[in-house]
Formats: structure tokens, C-alpha cells, sequence
């Protein structure tokens, strides 16, 4: 099994609106990917230090080829596009289990 987490800043314009967003399209995925074995999406909560990332996300798939149909998939591909339009950063770790 491959558990893929990425985390996300954001840009301070419409920040909640985006986050809300993204946590929406991303969520449809495991409806239109059927490599998706697992996915959550978790918002920074209110409260926590400034320096916090502000989204991440956490998936789980059987294999690396796996990941790789859901990495090139088109409806993935939209949702990155959406997402790199309103991110300051990324950091990603794919790892086995």
C-alpha cells in the first residue's frame, strides 16, 4: 500500500473561500478514480500557530502504478490546476507500508 500526503499554503486572498473549495473538489475524487482506495482532507483548524500548513491531504492506494493513473488522471489534473492557482507552497511524501 502507497499513502500519499500533501500538504498546502495558501495565499492570503480568499484564503477561506479556497480552502473550502479545495477540500470540496478534492473530496469528489474518489468518485471519478476508482485507484483511490482512501481519501481525507483535513483544514488547518482555527486557532493554531500562523506557521501551520494550511490544508493537507491523505490518500491511500494499492500500489505505486496506482498512484501514478491517479497522479495523470484528468479529473486530478483539474484539481491541480485549481490548486496551484491559489498556493504559496506544497510539500508532498509518497512511502510503502
Amino acid at each position: 500500500m502507497i499513502k500519499h500526503i500533501v500538504s498546502w499554503q495558501l495565499k492570503e486572498e480568499n484564503k477561506a473561500e479556497n480552502l473550502q473549495h479545495i477540500q470540496k473538489i478534492l473530496e469528489a475524487l474518489p468518485a471519478q478514480i476508482a485507484e483511490i482506495k482512501m481519501l481525507e482532507v483535513g483544514v488547518n483548524a482555527p486557532g493554531t500557530p500562523a506557521n501551520n500548513w494550511d490544508v493537507v491531504l491523505y490518500s491511500e492506494f494499492d500500489s505505486l502504478q496506482a498512484l501514478e493513473i491517479y497522479q495523470v488522471h484528468p479529473a486530478h489534473q483539474e484539481v491541480v490546476q485549481f490548486i496551484k492557482s491559489v498556493v504559496t507552497a506544497r510539500s508532498c511524501v509518497d512511502y510503502e507500508v
